[in-house]
């Protein structure tokens, strides 16, 4: 499982590839497309602590309330009572935009990329309740549940993976 979750978020780094169909909730851009302006009051309803299940076990989100520009989170998906890897993450704001970008770690806390490079994506669309980042999408569906969407890329092919959200506790 953890070979396979390698692979697949790996894959993240080249999102800029175009998917054989389209993705119903993931936007992908080239670099030429600008990004709207915004500030992390658009998605500062990520706050709070979160819970799902996606690849075959639970995953968990936290993230903080915006201060000083930013907002960070933490992912972590764990499998059979096993943690098969944890992210750090940050939304800030840059440019007059947002960027979401993203480390992956082991169970171990072994870095999967390296110490100097992050996963990032721009924001290419923002509506009342969605954030669009090239190749990842924030979904608010209401106070208490949320939908992300990543386009993930495995042998050069490109799916969207949706993982729910329920709203464990507030900030």
């Amino acid at each position: 499982m953890r070979a396979l979750l390698v692979v697949l978020f790996i894959g993240l780094l080249n999102v800029d590839a175009e998917a054989d169909e389209p993705l119903p909730n993931v936007m992908q851009v080239d670099n030429q497309t600008p990004s709207p302006a915004a500030t992390l009051e658009a998605v500062a309803w990520l706050a709070g602590h979160w819970r799902g299940n996606a690849f075959g076990g639970v995953v968990e989100e936290v993230w903080s309330t915006p201060l000083g520009d930013s907002m960070m989170g933490a992912f972590k998906l764990v499998v059979d009572d096993t943690v098969e890897f944890y992210e750090l993450e940050t939304i800030v704001e840059q440019e007059g935009s947002l960027v979401f970008r993203l480390k992956h770690f082991s169970g171990d806390l072994t870095g999967w990329e390296e110490k100097e490079e992050s996963v990032d994506f721009r924001l290419v669309k923002l509506t009342d309740s969605t954030a669009y980042f090239n190749g990842l999408t924030l979904q608010r569906m209401d106070d208490n549940t949320m939908n992300i969407y990543v386009a993930i890329e495995d042998n050069d092919k490109i799916t969207e993976h949706k993982f729910h959200y329920t709203r464990v506790s507030t900030p």
